[in-house]
């Protein structure tokens, strides 16, 4: 099935002893050989447009969707199927519910499946169930979380940056203030910081 353009994003992995390009677009979720163009899975819909990228986890062998327009969806689906597999490998899937981001890109670290919402909340879920373990006021944000040193950065459009330990109970390691609008995801690098506000661009480490 032709995927579409609109909002396409795209991941390629070594999943399931094979290569798989997954793509979640119009009106469906599918992966690929990048080699040959080969459909290996797809998932119809959920819906029509995706901006956030999506993310797996090799701890729970899980592709993890978020966003969609008009109807809003976060999904987990296990990669190791063929074929239509909408009915068969779609683990958790929550509709038009809280936690769904359709601009930031979610992430995975350890046991945990992170979002920030498009009403100002960042959510954990249970990477493996779905379930919601926490979720707390952040602010809007366009910036998409970001690991490092198993911590997660939280940067809302404020500029306010809060760094936070991933676990079942929500504990904040710090909080920073840039002073300034930021919309765009923050980059790591060989232990610097490097932040693009509304006025400048900001490196942050140790020099």
């Amino acid at each position: 099935r032709d995927i579409g353009v609109t909002g396409v994003q795209t991941c390629a992995l070594p999943i399931s002893g094979k290569m798989q390009m997954v793509l979640s677009g119009s009106k469906c979720i599918a992966s690929y050989d990048p080699d040959t163009g080969k459909q290996h899975w797809i998932v119809d819909g959920p819906t029509d447009q995706f901006v956030a990228s999506p993310v797996f986890s090799e701890k729970t062998g899980l592709f993890y969707i978020t966003g969609g327009f008009p109807d809003h969806h976060i999904m987990a689906i296990r990669p190791d199927g063929s074929g239509n597999v909408t009915d068969t490998h779609v683990v958790w899937h929550h509709h038009n519910a809280q936690g769904v981001s359709y601009v930031p890109s979610p992430i995975i670290e350890g046991d945990w499946f992170l979002v920030t919402d498009d009403r100002g909340f960042a959510h954990a879920f249970d990477a493996k169930t779905g379930d919601i373990v926490w979720n707390e006021k952040f602010g809007r944000s366009h910036a998409s979380i970001v690991s490092a040193a198993g911590l997660l950065y939280f940067t809302n459009d404020a500029g306010h940056c809060r760094v936070v330990k991933p676990a079942e109970k929500f504990t904040t390691i710090a909080t920073n203030d840039l002073g300034e609008p930021t919309y765009a995801s923050p980059a790591l690098s060989n232990g610097q910081i490097f932040v693009r506000t509304g006025k400048a661009i900001y490196c942050i480490g140790q020099k």
